[in-house]
């Protein structure tokens, strides 16, 4: 039950985040900022795609797999890429989060997969 819970809170979260980046005039500022304005679309096509292969996964187990395991990526790239521009520590809070978030998911949902 907790699993799912998780996995509810995080599709919901990567839909409000893909949905932002792909409409947010403060997202395309801080893709700017990031030196990476090119990739702001495919980021949100990418955090939705996630976010409904978490919920296919309600049904099709895979799913959750590529869903927890692609968002965790994601949010690899990022914490290196707020490392690279010299964030402040506090602004790789919420990838560490949601990375670590997924990286859970994807290891329960492999147990329960086996």
């Amino acid at each position: 039950m907790l699993l799912k819970i998780l996995i509810l809170f995080t599709s919901v979260s990567f839909i409000i985040f893909g949905v932002n980046c792909l409409y947010s005039q403060k997202m395309v500022l801080e893709f700017q900022r990031y030196g990476l304005k090119q990739y702001r679309i495919l980021t949100g096509i990418l955090q939705l795609l996630g976010s409904f292969s978490l919920m296919i996964g309600f049904w099709i187990s895979p799913f959750t797999l590529v869903g927890s395991g692609g968002l965790a990526m994601l949010m690899l790239l990022g914490v290196i890429v707020r490392i690279r521009i010299k964030d402040k520590p506090y602004l790789l809070i919420p990838a560490i989060f949601f990375m670590c978030l997924n990286i859970f998911i994807f290891g329960a949902s492999l147990i329960h997969i086996m």
